[in-house]
């Protein structure tokens, strides 16, 4: 059985594999603008690359010029001045094409990537609700608008143009070197195999961890999103210590992965560096023999050889930018199969029919229905309802019954399998999808606030709504009272899915917002079961008032809340099993009234009450949003937006430029990082003397590379044969130096930078008081010193860690710099 199951498995991994777009499909959102900017930035980056091969052409000549009129001082000056003169024209070209090579190409990126965003966000946004519940998460959504645009950007903007630039160097290269000295140029293309090979296999090993290390921190950043998000649950059931501990494990594997990537960076390059110089090496020598045999001259053998050597590692090097584009391919194909993917439900706004006059009946005609992500579990089967238009019906039913269902139908989040939902006799779907939920209002159980303020909350129920529209709104909602009391009114930030605001607060903002919708339907799942008593009479008196002539379903969890409406459905096991008035279902004696009997046992304490428990939670809820409020008072003021009212009375926002000043970073803070690396100081010291020992690798390559130039002018033979084979083995111990030295500086330093990272991404989800978050293992929530509680923005700081390794990754570099030129 083992066989079949392993022959399904190859080709699985196989398509997996293929996931990837064509490059040139990366270009699909490029207008005529970019396509100018491209070709434009093309052009630059050829001539650019091109540049590098034509400087060695005329220095090899200035080097003649040099050597060949030793004894006429005059000539040589005059030499000397022409190509100086060539040489400032080249600089000319060269500043303009590089110019144009990376701001075309990055300015294209930025364009295309723009509208990519857009597209993307708004493919999603179309989707059906089933979409949401089968192939995305949310976190994966944002995950690829933040990070996968980002890979294909970076594929699309200028490593296109560093792609074209390296390979017109190559080109360039080979052909000045043949023209130059044929021999020459044909030895030194067969070391640079040899040279690209390295190059190459490390960019493919770092590239492959550098993959895999993504995919962990995307782990890690899913653990403590839910753990931020659901930081009151995390505090009910005290799970402060394994949010923790199993962010800790997660970004531990990533902590392994940062020790091999920097083991392959200081290998891949020490050993790139290696067999460069031993390549040198054996190009000098023969370029000497050639030279002593008199089959070229010192500036010609010069050119030769730079030309195609420095080709042939161009061409490595545009090698180095196919991992860039095969991971915006990856990427582009994750996000091109959303923009693809057609929903089930089409929202096109020519799509449908509009109702000239809506009365509000509603008919739920032999439904068949289940969910797509549990199409073997049946909800409804052949389930029939009616809503008369302007009554009040109440669904009532067990856990899983199917009464929510009844929502989720009405508002066209799913469409039934079979049967039909019919508006005024008019199936559902053939009504268009925007004009068919502009005539329902929707409250549920756990009201949806977006991270603004109040008042453009409930301006979502009707955008060009005037101010007194929405105070009327509020009022009638039970809300204007509790929201006149806060420092900024209606422009206060209701913070991260309304965490500034109570449960009872939250609901009667959700409820300002239908009212000023004014549906001709109303649906209201479990609007009040999540409140305790003090709010849900507060509540239940703004419903009250906004179901009055409307067609209003009401699910109802507590049963006495709906003692009142016009009619009860009970639903069971996907059937309507009864039907009638409160008295009526009573006197039954049936499913309802065993509903109530069950709910009064609970009430009077024969079991534990879960109401009583909800509201517990509710007023800490309260309490921490209280709290929340009075202490950040005026960071909210900060945040806040100002509105003026327009001559025809509507609202017009003004954005408060102090919204996006950013305080400056207070000083010290690099030296509070090197404080937090002290466990690894001992690993910075050997970095650091790696760092030195590679510093002296260019500047040693200079002199000897001086010395062999003028050993080219020898007149003596065997003086040049002499001092050559001295010159090449310099060149072959500095290249087993360079593996050494490479290995160390950025093993080393990798060791700091990761251990850096894992230690404040841990200490950032803790809460230490050194970043000022907010806690997980505090009794209260603390906030960042200017912001609201905002899930996106602290995830955002745990990603932008990622900096700690490139931070001492540079560290190094500025080490080897420095004593490069004090070598120098």
């Amino acid at each position: 059985m083992a066989e079949p199951t392993e022959a399904k498995t190859l080709p699985e991994a196989e398509k997996k594999k293929e996931q990837s777009l064509p490059f040139y499909q990366l270009f699909s959102f490029a207008d005529k603008y970019d396509w100018l900017l491209m070709v434009s930035g093309s052009l630059g980056a050829v001539i650019h690359g091109s540049s590098m091969p034509v400087f060695f052409l005329l220095f090899g000549e200035m080097v003649n010029g040099f050597g060949k009129n030793q004894a006429d001082l005059k000539k040589m000056t005059e030499e000397v001045s022409k190509y100086a003169l060539y040489f400032v024209y080249l600089g000319i070209v060269v500043c303009l094409s590089s110019y144009a090579e990376i701001a075309c190409w990055m300015y294209s990126g930025e364009r295309q990537v723009s509208t990519l965003r857009k597209k993307y966000l708004e493919a999603v946004l179309k989707q059906d609700v089933g979409f949401f519940d089968t192939d995305a998460r949310t976190g994966d959504i944002v995950f690829s608008v933040s990070t996968d645009t980002l890979l294909v950007q970076d594929a699309i903007s200028e490593k296109v143009g560093n792609f074209i630039h390296y390979l017109s160097t190559f080109l360039a290269g080979l052909v000045v070197g043949f023209v130059s000295a044929w021999r020459l140029a044909l030895l030194s293309v067969a070391v640079i195999p040899g040279i690209a090979f390295a190059g190459g296999l490390y960019a493919y090993t770092l590239t492959g961890l550098t993959s895999k290390s993504r995919q962990s921190y995307a782990n890690a950043g899913i653990i403590a999103e839910q753990a931020i998000a659901q930081v009151r649950t995390v505090y009910s059931y005290v799970g402060e210590s394994k949010a923790l501990n199993s962010y800790s494990d997660a970004i531990q594997n990533t902590l392994k992965l940062g020790y091999k990537a920097g083991m392959a960076k200081g290998l891949g390059l020490g050993c790139t560096y290696g067999i460069a110089c031993m390549s040198w090496a054996l190009v000098f020598w023969y370029a000497g023999v050639f030279i002593r045999n008199g089959q070229t001259d010192g500036g010609k053998a010069f050119t030769a050889i730079f030309s195609a050597i420095v080709g042939g590692m161009s061409l490595g090097q545009s090698f180095s930018n196919l991992g860039a584009f095969s991971k915006g391919k990856a990427a582009g194909y994750k996000l091109m199969e959303i923009i693809k993917q057609k929903p089930s439900i089409i929202q096109d706004p020519l799509d449908g029919k509009c109702l000239p006059e809506v009365h509000g009946n509603i008919e739920f005609k032999d439904v068949t229905f289940s969910y797509p992500s549990r199409p073997d579990v049946i909800i409804f089967r052949n389930f029939s309802i009616f809503f008369p238009a302007g009554k009040t019906l109440a669904v009532v039913g067990g856990s899983g019954s199917g009464k929510s269902t009844v929502v989720s139908l009405i508002e066209r989040f799913y469409d039934p399998n079979q049967g039909q939902v019919l508006l005024d006799n008019v199936d559902i779907r053939t009504l268009q999808l925007k004009w068919l939920r502009d005539q329902i209002g929707l409250v549920n159980q756990e009201p949806a606030l977006f991270a603004t303020t109040i008042l453009e909350n409930i301006l979502y129920g009707k955008p060009d709504a005037t101010m007194a529209e929405v105070e009327a709104a509020a009022s009638a909602a039970n809300a204007h009272s509790f929201v006149a009391l806060l420092p900024n009114g209606y422009n206060t930030q209701v913070g991260e899915r309304g965490v500034q605001l109570s449960g009872g607060q939250k609901q009667r903002i959700a409820i300002a917002r239908a009212m000023l919708k004014n549906p001709k339907i109303l649906l209201l799942d479990e609007a009040t079961s999540a409140l305790d008593v003090g709010s849900e009479s507060i509540v239940q008196e703004a419903l009250d008032r906004l179901m009055v002539g409307r067609t209003t379903v009401v699910v109802a969890h507590r049963l006495s809340t709906i003692r009142n409406v016009d009619s009860i459905a009970v639903i069971q096991q996907g059937q309507v099993v009864e039907t009638g008035t409160h008295e009526e279902l009573i006197a039954k004696a049936g499913a309802y009234a065993s509903l109530i009997r069950f709910q009064e046992m609970v009430r009077n304490g024969g079991f534990s009450n879960p109401s009583t428990r909800r509201s517990r939670s509710s007023r800490l809820s309260h309490s921490l949003s209280t709290k929340s409020l009075s202490l950040r008072s005026g960071s909210l003021r900060n945040l806040s937006y100002s509105y003026s009212t327009g001559a025809d009375g509507r609202i017009e926002m003004i954005s408060n430029a102090e919204t996006d000043r950013r305080n400056p970073a207070p000083d010290g803070y690099f030296f509070r990082l090197l404080k937090l690396n002290a466990p690894e100081w001992p690993y910075s010291i050997m970095g650091a003397v790696g760092s030195v020992l590679s510093g002296f690798i260019g500047p040693t390559f200079a002199i000897v590379m001086s010395n062999m130039i003028e050993v080219f002018y020898y007149r003596n033979p065997a003086s040049m044969e002499r001092k050559t084979k001295e010159y090449v083995f310099i060149y072959i111990g500095a290249g087993l130096y360079a593996v050494v030295a490479y290995l160390i500086q950025h093993y080393f330093f990798s060791i700091m930078g990761e251990n850096l990272t894992t230690r404040v991404r841990r200490m950032m989800l803790a809460g230490t008081d050194l970043w000022c978050s907010f806690s997980l293992d505090s009794t209260t929530i603390c906030f960042k010193a200017d912001k609201t509680l905002n899930c996106k923005s602290d995830l955002r700081i745990l990603l932008d860690l990622m900096i700690s390794f490139p931070t001492f990754e540079r560290l190094s570099y500025y080490c080897q710099i420095l004593h490069s030129n004090t070598k120098e």
